[in-house]
């Protein structure tokens, strides 16, 4: 298959509810989702840090266009890329919850990993 999951919702749906989401995880620093929500946000947020940790104005108006706070841009190109900037991937982790009461679908936590110590050694 493609590289994406449709979430049984149409495109533009998809698409706003993945902004808002990756909005939300960046600003709070981790929400509670299903799984597989949780799956698709971790891959935009990571390029969205990845983004951050570039820099670059062009960077920064790439992100202003995907995120729909100009707040959670300025806190990512400050805030977050400078906690990762000497770590090449994995910023995020996703710890499973078990399944919901309501549907039965499986939860998820989606966070953003802290900075790590034993990098520094």
């Amino acid at each position: 298959m493609s590289g994406y999951r449709k979430l049984g919702k149409a495109t533009p749906q998809r698409k706003a509810m993945l902004r808002g989401l990756v909005t939300d995880c960046i600003k709070y620093e981790r929400i509670t989702t299903t799984l597989c929500r949780a799956k698709e946000v971790r891959r935009e947020v990571e390029k969205m840090i990845t983004l951050g940790k570039k820099g670059t104005l062009h960077d920064r108006r790439r992100a202003l266009s995907y995120i729909y706070d100009k707040g959670v841009v300025e806190k990512l190109f400050t805030d977050v890329s400078k906690r990762y900037e000497n770590r090449n991937g994995g910023y995020t982790r996703i710890y499973k919850l078990g399944t919901r009461l309501g549907d039965g679908s499986e939860e998820a936590i989606l966070e953003l990993v802290e900075a790590d110590v034993a990098n520094e050694e």
